[in-house]
């Protein structure tokens, strides 16, 4: 038996069937077998292992390189145990510095869907700061179009934060996980590079999401609001009805 295996069936999923009881719609649109990338928004800290949980199929999360890394002494402790934790179950870093290292920082999740695994994304990069969808970043289009795979679009609602179990795990009631039919895009396979075409990929991804999440979008990042200079006020003045939009563009060319 997998550490994974162990935390996801004898720890993770009895708390969260018994302590949230989310209702899960449309698993059945997530393909048994093969590559796949998990597209979904992002509102609460609980949908990281929430949705692995409550799915057959293993899922791989890119998780921020610094929990990698474990701090000596007493005092870091807890972070040498997130660090083994994290490495047992199978996740594996992504360096969020930007830039080029960046996009390099995909490939061990590249790795995961091109062996045929399940890799889960949150392409607004950072939760959501007032539960709207944000502009996703190109990532998962680049991801999807290297590995020739399908992308299921997930959308969590009803998981805001009532509270904290022992003042550290997030509670929610009731939420729900919609899974949305696999978009192809196998059309765009390799075109990984066409910086047009991943971010329309990326906004029919994020469109999907939309749809079946019901959220307001606002054609900004999410990280601009939370960590640069976009105002409240600038980000109203950004919801459209949907992402993106116009007409599939051509494969691109070798």
């Amino acid at each position: 038996m997998s550490w994974y295996t162990f935390f996801k069936y004898a720890l993770v999923r009895p708390f969260v069937t018994l302590a949230y009881r989310p209702r899960v719609v449309g698993e059945e649109n997530i393909p048994a077998s093969g590559p796949v990338v998990l597209a979904c928004n992002h509102t609460s800290a609980t949908e990281t292992y929430m949705i692995p949980a409550m799915i057959r199929r293993q899922v791989t999360y890119p998780a921020k390189a610094e929990l990698f890394r474990g701090r000596k002494g007493i005092k870091g402790l807890p972070s040498r145990v997130v660090a083994w934790a994290v490495k047992a179950v199978g996740q594996v870093p992504l360096d969020r510095s930007g830039g080029r290292s960046s996009l390099e920082g995909l490939g061990p999740v590249l790795e995961v869907v091109r062996n045929g695994g399940v890799a889960g994304i949150f392409p607004e990069g950072t939760r959501s700061p007032d539960g709207r969808l944000y502009k996703g970043k190109t990532g998962v289009a680049r991801l999807a179009l290297a590995a020739g795979a399908p992308v299921v679009p997930v959308a969590v609602t009803g998981a805001e934060e009532t509270g904290r179990l022992f003042g550290l795990i997030p509670m929610a009631k009731n939420p729900t996980i919609r899974f949305g039919r696999p978009l192809d895009f196998s059309r765009y396979t390799g075109c990984q590079e066409d910086r047009e075409l991943v971010r329309w990929v990326t906004d029919e991804i994020m469109n999907a999401i939309r749809e079946l999440s019901g959220q307001t979008y606002v054609d900004a990042y999410a990280t601009s609001l939370k960590y640069g200079g976009l105002t409240m006020a600038e980000a109203d003045a950004r919801v459209r009805d949907r992402p993106g939009g116009g007409p599939a563009p051509e494969p691109c060319r070798d």
